[in-house]
């Protein structure tokens, strides 16, 4: 059977040196095994560049089309973020597991609304999505 595949969604631009690398190395490594993870930064875009912009959003918008879960860092207010969010949510009806340092008072309103889950940490939404999606038959 095919593996369900997960979009690792998140700030890239304007983070903070390798960060937007190191959860998504994270992320890949604790739902690898079970996951087909659909990384953004895979392709080698370079922010700001206006002839590349049409197609960094056009081929993040095709790994949402294509993921059945978001796993979405809400570490800070992020546009591209916040709209593939939405987009998932409202557009698509897929299901999105969220891990934030925020509280639910400091959280915005529109990530509650479209984030299915909003978990404390890394480890708590991929063990989310562990006990959560993982098929029985995906042990044979």
């Amino acid at each position: 059977m095919k593996k369900l595949r997960v979009y690792l969604s998140g700030p890239i631009m304007d983070e903070i040196e390798g960060a937007a690398a190191d959860w998504r190395a994270k992320a890949r490594c604790a739902l690898g095994e079970r996951f087909t993870i659909l990384d953004p930064m895979r392709r080698n875009f370079k922010d700001r560049e206006v002839d590349s912009a049409n197609e960094i959003v056009e081929f993040d918008l095709q790994d949402v089309r294509d993921a059945d879960i978001l796993l979405v860092n809400y570490n800070k207010a992020s546009i591209g973020t916040s709209m593939e969010v939405f987009y998932a949510a409202h557009d698509l009806g897929k299901f999105i597991v969220a891990f934030s340092p925020f509280d639910f008072a400091s959280c915005s309103p529109w990530m509650v609304r479209y984030c299915t889950k909003i978990l404390p940490s890394l480890d708590a939404a991929t063990s989310y999505i562990l006990s959560h999606f993982v098929r029985p038959d995906d042990d044979e």
